[in-house]
């Protein structure tokens, strides 16, 4: 594996403000009441991850993960019984977060306006361009923690003997682009899960991820997830 190859996090998909919204939903609790120990602990075992596979990512997750650190101190401490909303050091996070959901609306509202001229915007997807997908059933785009989630399952499945060794002889990220690329120029279309199908060593199934990020990057491929059965599937270009 190519332990020098790294992802741009920032020029491909999402920061830390959409990391912490993606853990509120996968967690299904209110943004006013958030567990912060539980969300502090998953953002650290996220940024992790990251880390083990060479993603380079924007010094603002550091800071988040250090103001989660901080906030979660504050809310450790004893308190008199008296506090109100203004007390409640997680309302730091939350003020923010709400902001930022109102400005992600706003964009997704342009977003979503037809090409007409100069003052109008293009939609993200052909219509279509999913047409695997059936009948009324919602897709969804997909961002990075999306795929992080998804890959975790995979590395789940894989049996504890084959650990991850980075200076093991494996198929580079430009290799494996390669083959990603004459897979999907024969199928079209396949779901997240196929490409790692065969993919038996860790060090295979993380340069496998890292060429699939890259090839978003440069545009190569699309990704959408169907609900509700939560199959990811990839589509080339």
């Amino acid at each position: 594996m190519e332990t020098t190859y790294q992802i741009k996090l920032e020029d491909v998909f999402e920061g830390p403000m959409d990391l912490l919204l993606h853990l509120i939903r996968k967690n299904e609790v209110d943004i006013y009441d958030i567990p912060i120990a539980l969300i502090t602990r998953q953002y650290i075992e996220y940024i992790d991850l990251m880390k083990m596979m060479s993603i380079d990512f924007a010094g603002d997750f550091l800071v988040m993960a250090s103001t989660l650190a901080q906030i979660k101190s504050r809310t450790l401490l004893p308190t008199h019984g008296n506090e109100d909303e203004e007390d409640d050091p997680r309302m730091e996070l939350t003020r923010p977060l709400i902001e930022y959901l109102q400005m992600k609306s706003v964009a997704d509202q342009l977003a979503e306006r037809d090409l007409l001229g100069e003052k109008t915007f293009a939609r993200t997807y052909a219509e279509g361009e999913f047409k695997e997908f059936a009948g009324d059933d919602q897709v969804i785009q997909v961002g990075l923690f999306e795929l992080i989630d998804a890959f975790q399952k995979i590395l789940k499945s894989i049996p504890e003997d084959h650990r991850i060794d980075l200076d093991a002889d494996s198929v580079s990220v430009k290799e494996r682009i390669t083959e990603i690329v004459d897979q999907l120029e024969e199928k079209g279309t396949m779901t997240f899960a196929e490409f790692f199908a065969t993919r038996v060593q860790r060090s295979e199934i993380i340069v496998t991820f890292l060429a699939l990020l890259e090839m978003v990057k440069l545009n190569l491929i699309r990704i959408a997830q169907h609900l509700p059965s939560g199959i990811i599937r990839i589509f080339y270009v």
